[in-house]
């Protein structure tokens, strides 16, 4: 057994654990910090039926780079994609700093998408270039402590920034990040590199962007932009499900799809890569919409509010904190199975005290949430990832990223559109009856979205428990 010296920041590989660390520290503060400040931003900017877009069009964006970056990572090296994605994070948060409309701000947060969408999959590559299953268990520990800091960190720093400074800061704060983060990569990273001459489908990319944009653009605008059965909306609903159609007609007959759904033959990498998908839907849920409930419904501060957030981002590291030790004792399958229901009874507890908006029952049933997805998606993950080579690896880890974040970005768009057409058939989002109304809509959503995760868990194939 492998000392957790010799995985910690005294051991060799301790200087790249602390990048690893750091960058996967830009993408946890992002998850958290803004969910605090969409009601500083809207009385700033305007568009509160927009809001949604800032969640979604930074998930869309990270979810149909992933799969890019994965298949240039197995080209190229992990390393200068994991640059590159720090770079554009910080181009794009210097610029949201900046925004000047709730448009320009939707835009400069889909160029944080594409940073973030190299960010996350790359250092979750690494990690499992550079350690065996084994360690794995023990670095989760490491990296899970990250997302502790953060769900605390995030939450607090984007309810001072927008209760007492500007929301602004919310993005500002990132630069600093990004520039020791890219200096620890560049200085400590040196890889490995296993070439391979492959080559990248652009046409595969556009097609899978443009079909999930135009899903996303009919859900959210459908009954308030234009009505639901206006020929916008089934248009644009035609056009998106045939574009997905072309798509996957497009990754069977490509020599190198962008997405290789080959790998999804395995039930020990579809399971995972469908469980990932409802993990996204049901984490954007919470807190993309929680925040401003407890706001408007309870009359909460930004900082009270981002307590719910902080509930849900706290109780995922600490489960994934153990869920190393967990797996290898009771193996992937059983330990994902305890934490979907975890998460689904969380989920149908939030469902249940939704009419009676306080923040510290809200907080107590999004820390269950959070926790349940921590024993939930961290399992899967590295059972997809040990059941393929090193040459697929950043594929497959790929996939499994691209489906939490299209998941996240389909989530959000139809909890938005739910929450949209609730407020638009009352009084509004002013009226806390109103709001809490639509939001138990949403909450219903995420509570089924809980439950088909529970029931793909138990789809986990049992010899995957061996690792």
């Amino acid at each position: 057994m492998v000392s957790r010296a010799q995985i910690g920041f005294r051991s060799e590989r301790g200087p790249i654990l602390l990048a690893l660390m750091l960058s996967t520290g830009l993408i946890a503060i992002d998850a958290t910090i803004l969910a605090t400040a969409v009601q500083s931003i809207v009385a700033d900017l305007g568009g509160f039926s927009q809001f949604p877009w800032l969640f979604s069009v930074y998930l869309l964006a990270q979810a149909v780079s992933v799969p890019v970056y994965a298949k240039l990572a197995d080209m190229f090296g992990r390393k200068p994609i994991l640059l590159l994605g720090i770079a554009l994070f910080l181009i794009g948060s210097i610029a949201c700093g900046l925004a000047w409309s709730m448009p320009a701000l939707v835009a400069f947060r889909a160029l944080q998408g594409l940073g973030a969408g190299a960010v996350a999959p790359m250092a979750q590559t690494v990690v499992g270039d550079i350690y065996t299953l084994e360690e794995r268990a023990k670095v989760q520990g490491y990296i899970a402590s990250v997302w502790a800091i953060a769900s605390v960190a995030g939450p607090a720093l984007g309810g001072v920034f927008s209760q007492f400074v500007s929301w602004r800061w919310i993005f500002l704060v990132n630069i600093p990040l990004c520039l020791l983060a890219g200096l620890l990569i560049l200085r400590d990273y040196r890889e490995r590199l296993e070439r391979s001459e492959r080559r990248v489908d652009v046409l595969g990319a556009v097609v899978l962007t443009a079909g999930l944009v135009a899903v996303i653009l009919a859900v959210i605008e459908g009954g308030h932009a234009w009505a639901w059965l206006s020929p916008q909306s089934l248009g644009l609903a035609a056009f998106g499900i045939a574009a997905l159609a072309a798509f996957v007609v497009l990754s069977r007959r490509a020599e190198e799809p962008i997405l290789d759904l080959a790998l999804l033959r395995p039930a020990v990498v579809w399971v995972p890569t469908c469980i990932s998908a409802c993990v996204g839907a049901l984490l954007t849920g919470i807190t993309a919409f929680a925040p401003s409930y407890l706001e408007r419904a309870a009359g909460a501060t930004p900082l009270v509010a981002g307590f719910a957030v902080a509930a849900c981002s706290l109780g995922w590291p600490l489960a994934a904190s153990t869920a190393g030790r967990i797996y290898l004792r009771w193996g992937f399958r059983r330990t994902a199975l305890i934490g979907s229901a975890i998460a689904t009874a969380g989920a149908v507890g939030l469902l249940a005290v939704v009419w009676r908006p306080d923040p510290v029952t809200i907080g107590l049933c999004a820390f269950g949430i959070g926790f349940g997805l921590g024993w939930t998606a961290t399992p899967t993950l590295i059972a997809a990832q040990a059941s393929v080579s090193w040459s697929s690896r950043g594929a497959v880890t790929g996939l499994n990223v691209f489906a939490r974040t299209a998941g996240g970005a389909l989530g959000v768009a139809i909890y938005g559109a739910i929450s949209n057409t609730v407020l638009a058939a009352g009084r509004g989002e002013t009226d806390p009856a109103t709001v809490i109304s639509a939001t138990s809509w949403v909450f219903g959503g995420a509570a089924a979205t809980a439950a088909i995760m529970l029931v793909a868990a138990a789809a986990m194939p049992r010899p995957a428990a061996s690792g």
